[in-house]
């Protein structure tokens, strides 16, 4: 009962809206639109005449909100109209008999299976040409860089290794200047004990001891010799140390180069070959994507150990890790892979269903498979027909989401016309309607981007939302990957749409809701996939597809845009600001017929929107209105003072006030007038006569009030001197209301400080709030002292002091040097 009392409430406030706060900003969810305003012109082109239509007006919200939900039920509901009542899944309530023999291919599952063999199915790998070479090129010079540095310490060893161990020939080439000092003088001493050899370090012991021994063997003499060709290999070794220390960007560190300068020269002439072939092999057998560290290192160690001595494998190793570390030469063969998964796919025969006359399909109780409802369906025994339980479920369903729209619309005080009912219906509709022939494709990218730029965010996510789950639900078939992928890229579309500001925005916003849409299809579908196996290369060309699916939308959706605008009378946020563009041609008949409103017109502007930023109304809406809000004084730019640039001012000729009046309230109407033949939506139009409301002409007011007392004729109405409103509607047009009503005044002010314009404000404020001219539209009395103290900023802004140029700055310099 409460639901239903809500909706009478609701429906009767789409009826006669109240108004409280109708704010028109898109991104603020206010109101861009409002219920159509008294009769001030005819319409003039058949898209008015048909929106002001009899037939079209006695369409009442409640017949609106049952033409959605029985539009949308029809198309939600499609799957219930011929279904089986005797489907998988369901218990048989009789035993049912073959009639005939018959057999009937499982179409389902023979997809099923097939689909299981694409997303299975092993991928096709192929050898990266380039890399190859790459790689092969690295080692390569890698063992040219060591090659090198080797000639640099070349020979080595420098002495037989039957006379000297290899040993001590690499540390006394390596050894600390401080180590071969000793070793020198420990040789040349005559006073060489054992006893004192055993102070030493092992390697400098052992050295001493096998120079000693070849001193034995030779001579003093000898052993001075060697030892000063000793000195010269460890200078070379020194200098080409100095040179591969600040090895850092190859693959080779110092610790790797020092380890291949100790190698003999057989030695490092089999590593070099061993290197060379393992690569090669390691190359041809291929490294595939996601190969373990370790797996590629055992493998590298296994032909490296039975080729050469340790612990050269060792170093070689390290190399050639170095060098395939994060690499791998096998890449997945798309093309083919896909190709193969197709040729697997329908290498698969077609499951069919067999049966003979007489043979049960099922028993009674028992709950129907599969391959029981080929059968049934087959032999037109699944009793087809309308699922009125399925059918209630969907009316419910649809009547559910169609009350919670409007119960959002409400929330955000959003009132609707019923052209705006019809758009959202018609593309509430457009998304179940691609489900029921499972394209896969949902446009709700677009439908959120269309709906979040006319109406805003709110209504675009809630209506994305219930879209998304209705059409799940009107679905045969359920692809999560498809509904998650489509809801996100909706979602995005209806967050941002409405906050963007040129149409190239929108595009990069196309390009995002693509990205995001293509990359959770990915994702979605390797998790949900049905076998563990899935290869990300058979469904990236599908998410690829996908994504362009929801930039294609974005497109599409920014195509019609303008003409959805044209045909339900909408405004967005670019259009907004297409219209406030100076070079329209109304704006610049404007500047150039009537030059003093136009300069009216833009302070005017400059005041509002200062007041609609400070209370987060639409700016662009405010700028786009005020700018239009007096194009009607063109039908006679001289009739108002500010064009008149000290002419004779035309009223004082007339003498007669009911007629300045009526010349003075023409503005409005002729406004109206012109704003319909220029096309401009009916947001904008409100603003020419909102922002007079039903204001009074004081001026001639007071003037006939005089005329009629020093006349003694009947009292003066001040109704003939009133504008015909209405009054604002809108915390917009309310907004330009009060600084249309500022403009002359703070103008006029040229000395004044700020506190008095502050006052003369509060002044034009009350009286305007007494008159009641400001009750509708949505505007709170403790709201106009901020917006005061906004026009007072920007006023000081306009008036802000300039330091006054002396005179004899201003006059011309004259050369006063002696001839």
């Amino acid at each position: 009962m409460k639901t239903v009392q809500f909706l009478r409430q609701y429906i009767e406030k789409l009826r006669h809206p109240s108004g409280d706060d109708p704010s028109l900003s898109p991104t603020k969810e206010k109101s861009l639109h409002k219920p159509p305003k008294p009769n001030i012109r005819k319409p003039s082109n058949w898209l008015e005449k048909l929106h002001n239509s009899q037939s079209i007006r006695n369409i009442h919200p409640p017949l609106m909100w049952g033409l959605a939900v029985v539009s949308l039920t029809s198309v939600i509901g499609y799957r219930f109209y011929n279904q089986p009542q005797l489907s998988v899944g369901t218990e048989s309530p009789v035993t049912i008999i073959a009639p005939t023999n018959g057999e009937f291919k499982d179409l389902k599952t023979t997809e099923e299976q097939r689909k299981k063999i694409r997303t299975g199915v092993v991928p096709v790998l192929q050898r990266d040409i380039l890399l190859t070479a790459q790689l092969q090129r690295e080692l390569v010079e890698a063992i040219a860089e060591i090659e090198t540095l080797r000639q640099q310490t070349a020979p080595f060893p420098f002495v037989s290794v039957d006379v000297i161990s290899l040993k001590t020939q690499q540390y006394l080439r390596s050894a600390t200047e401080q180590d071969w000092q000793i070793i020198v003088t420990t040789l040349t001493s005559d006073e060489q004990t054992t006893t004192n050899l055993q102070k030493f370090k092992p390697n400098l012991r052992v050295a001493i001891e096998q120079l000693n021994n070849y001193r034995q063997a030779s001579s003093n003499t000898i052993l001075e010799g060697f030892i000063k060709t000793i000195e010269q290999y460890r200078q070379r070794y020194a200098k080409a140390r100095r040179e591969f220390s600040g090895i850092t960007t190859s693959h080779l560190t110092s610790e790797l180069i020092t380890q291949f300068l100790s190698l003999d020269d057989a030695t490092w002439q089999k590593t070099q070959q061993t290197l060379t072939v393992t690569l090669q092999k390691i190359l041809t057998q291929g490294i595939p994507p996601g190969m373990p560290e370790q797996l590629l290192t055992e493998s590298i160690n296994s032909q490296l150990e039975s080729n050469l001595p340790q612990p050269v494998p060792k170093i070689a190793s390290q190399l050639l890790m170095k060098i395939l570390q994060n690499e791998h030469n096998l890449t997945v063969d798309r093309e083919e892979t896909k190709r193969r998964a197709e040729r697997a796919a329908q290498a698969i025969d077609s499951v069919t269903v067999e049966i003979k006359a007489g043979d049960v399909i099922v028993e009674a109780g028992e709950k129907i498979t599969q391959r029981d409802f080929v059968l049934l369906d087959n032999f037109n025994l699944s009793r087809r027909g309308i699922n009125w339980l399925g059918l209630g479920i969907s009316i419910i369903l649809v009547a559910g989401g169609v009350t919670i729209f409007c119960l959002v619309s409400d929330r955000i005080h959003r009132p609707m016309r019923r052209r705006d009912h019809l758009l959202l219906c018609l593309l509430g509709l457009s998304t179940p309607l691609l489900a029921i022939f499972n394209l896969g494709y949902t446009n709700l990218p677009a439908v959120g981007l269309l709906v979040g730029s006319f109406y805003g965010p709110t209504l675009a996510v809630t209506q994305v939302i219930l879209l998304s789950g209705l059409s799940t639900f009107a679905a045969t078939t359920i692809n999560w990957s498809y509904v998650l992928a489509g809801t996100a890229g909706g979602l995005l579309a209806a967050f941002i749409a409405g906050k963007l500001r040129s149409r190239d925005e929108l595009a990069r916003l196309g390009g995002a809701i693509g990205l995001v849409q293509g990359s959770l299809y990915f994702v979605g579908y390797l998790i949900m996939a049905p076998v563990a196996g899935t290869i990300w290369s058979a469904v990236l060309p599908g998410a690829i597809i996908y994504g362009l699916s929801g930039m294609a939308w974005s497109v599409m959706a920014l195509g019609i845009s303008p003409y959805l605008e044209r045909i339900f009378d909408l405004v967005t946020p670019i259009r907004l600001v297409e219209l406030a563009n100076p070079n329209s041609g109304l704006l610049k008949r404007l500047a150039t017929e009537t030059p003093g409103t136009f300069q009216h017109t833009l302070f005017v502007a400059c005041l509002a929107e200062a007041a609609a930023r400070e209370l987060h109304c639409n700016v662009e809406l405010v700028r786009a209105g005020t700018l239009y809000h007096d194009i009607g004084k063109m039908h006679d730019p001289l009739g108002f003072i500010e064009n008149q640039m000290g002419a004779p001012n035309k009223h004082d000729q007339i003498k007669d006030p009911y007629e300045s009046a009526e010349i003075i309230k023409k503005h409005v109407t002729e406004g109206l007038v012109m704003a319909n033949k220029y096309g401009l939506p009916r947001v904008i139009r409100d603003f020419i006569p909102e922002h007079q409301g039903t204001l009074l002409i004081s001026y001639f007011y007071y003037q006939a009030k005089q005329d009629a007392e020093r006349n003694e004729t009947d009292p003066v109405s001040d109704a003939d001197f009133r504008y015909e409103g209405p009054i604002p509607q809108s915390r917009e047009t309310g907004i330009v209301m009060l600084a249309d009503g500022c403009e002359a005044a703070l103008r006029s002010l040229k000395e004044a400080t700020p506190e008095t314009a502050l006052a003369m404000i509060h002044k034009i404020f009350k009286a305007r709030w007494r008159d009641k001219q400001l009750k509708d539209c949505g505007l709170k009395y403790e709201e106009l002292p901020v917006i005061a103290e906004v026009f007072v900023k920007v006023w000081q802004q306009f008036h802000h002091q300039r330091i006054v140029y002396p005179k004899a700055a201003l006059e011309p310099q004259t050369n006063n040097k002696p001839s």
